[in-house]
C-alpha cells in the first residue's frame, strides 16, 4: 500500500522515517521516536489510511496538528489552538487563523476572491480596503481582522490599520502593545515601531490605534492620514482599515473617502434598512469605489 504522499509505505523498514513530506513534519513537530514511527507505519499498513490518520488513531498527535502540518506543507499561515505548550492562541473569532478551513472562513476566501477579481484587478484602484457600518455591534472589526488575515494567506504582505480611534479593538484582537500608534502619526508625533507584525501570521501586519484621542474627526480630517496611506502602498500589497460605525460621527466616510474600496456591514435582522440606506449613498458621493454591502450571518 502507499504512504500519505504515495510512497510504497511496506517497503519501509520498522523505525524508519516515513518518505510523506507530512509524516516528516509530524516527526519532527512532535519528537516522534522511532518506535513511534514504526507503529503508526504499521496501523497505517493494516488500516490503509494516511500517516496523519494513523498518528491521530493511536493518539499521539491530534486532528489539529494534521492541519497544522499541511499548512506548513503548503506555506498556508495558520494558527493552530495550543495544547498545554505554553503557546497563546488567537481570539476565536478570528475563525481565518483558527480554522481555515471551516463554513466561516470560507466566506472570507469567498470575499477575497470577488475583491481581487472585481476591483483589485483594475491597477487603477489602490489596493486599500475601508471597513464600515451604520451601527455598532454588526460584525465591522470581526469582518476587517479576518479579511486582513485571509489577504495574508495569499503570501502578499498585508497591513491592518485600526481607524476606530473611538472604540479600538485590533490591539486586543491580535495581542499587540498599542502604546503608540495612529493616532500618534496623525497628530505628528515622532513615534518607532508603530508598523507591528502579528506573531506566528507571516506577512500580516498592525498599526493599532495607540493612545485614545480626544479629537479623531479633527485628526482624519489632516493630510498626514492621505500621506501616510500613499507611503504605505509602496510596503504592503494590501491595506485593510478597520473604521467606527457611522452613528459616532464621521470618521468613517471620511477614511473610505482615502481608500481605494470600501464595503459596508450590515447584520440580518439587526441592522436598520433607513440607517443603512443612508450610509451607502453617502459612500457612494465619496471617491472611493463601493463594492457593496455584506450582510453578516456569524
Amino acid at each position: 500500500m502507499t504512504d500519505y504522499n504515495g510512497h510504497d509505505a511496506a517497503t519501509q523498514q520498522p523505525g524508519a522515517v516515513p518518505d510523506s513530506v507530512i509524516g516528516t513534519i509530524l516527526r519532527d513537530r512532535h519528537s516522534l521516536t522511532a518506535e513511534q514511527v514504526a507503529a503508526v507505519i504499521e496501523h497505517q499498513n493494516k488500516y490503509r489510511v494516511k500517516f496523519g490518520e494513523a498518528a491521530v488513531a493511536l493518539g499521539l498527535i491530534r486532528s489539529e496538528d494534521v492541519i497544522w502540518a499541511l499548512s506548513q506543507q503548503f506555506h498556508y499561515p495558520y494558527q493552530p489552538q495550543p495544547n498545554g505548550s505554553g503557546t497563546e492562541a488567537l481570539p476565536e473569532l478570528l475563525v481565518t487563523a483558527n480554522a481555515p478551513f471551516s463554513e466561516q472562513a470560507e466566506f472570507f476566501r469567498d470575499i477575497r476572491s470577488q475583491l481581487l477579481m472585481a476591483v483589485f484587478s483594475n491597477t487603477d484602484v489602490p489596493r486599500s480596503l475601508a471597513v464600515t457600518s451604520a451601527a455598532s455591534g454588526e460584525g465591522k472589526t470581526y469582518f476587517a481582522a479576518n479579511m486582513a488575515v485571509a489577504f495574508s494567506q495569499l503570501g502578499a504582505r498585508t497591513l491592518l490599520i485600526d481607524a476606530d480611534m473611538r472604540n479600538p479593538a485590533m490591539h486586543d484582537i491580535f495581542g499587540i502593545d498599542s502604546t503608540a500608534g495612529l493616532s500618534s502619526i496623525l497628530a505628528d508625533r515622532s513615534e518607532t515601531n508603530v508598523v507591528r507584525p502579528v506573531p506566528s501570521l507571516p506577512s500580516l501586519f498592525l498599526v493599532p490605534v495607540g493612545v485614545k484621542p480626544p479629537n479623531p474627526t479633527e485628526l482624519i480630517q489632516r493630510p498626514s492620514f492621505s500621506l501616510l496611506l500613499n507611503e504605505l502602498y509602496g510596503k504592503f500589497d494590501y491595506i485593510i482599515v478597520d473604521t467606527p460605525a457611522v452613528e459616532f460621527g464621521s470618521d468613517a466616510l471620511m477614511v473610505a473617502a482615502r481608500c481605494g474600496v470600501t464595503v459596508t456591514l450590515a447584520r440580518r435582522n439587526q441592522t436598520k434598512r433607513a440607517a443603512l440606506e443612508t450610509l451607502v449613498g453617502r459612500i457612494t458621493k465619496c471617491p472611493t469605489r463601493f463594492a457593496g454591502v455584506i450582510v453578516n450571518d456569524f
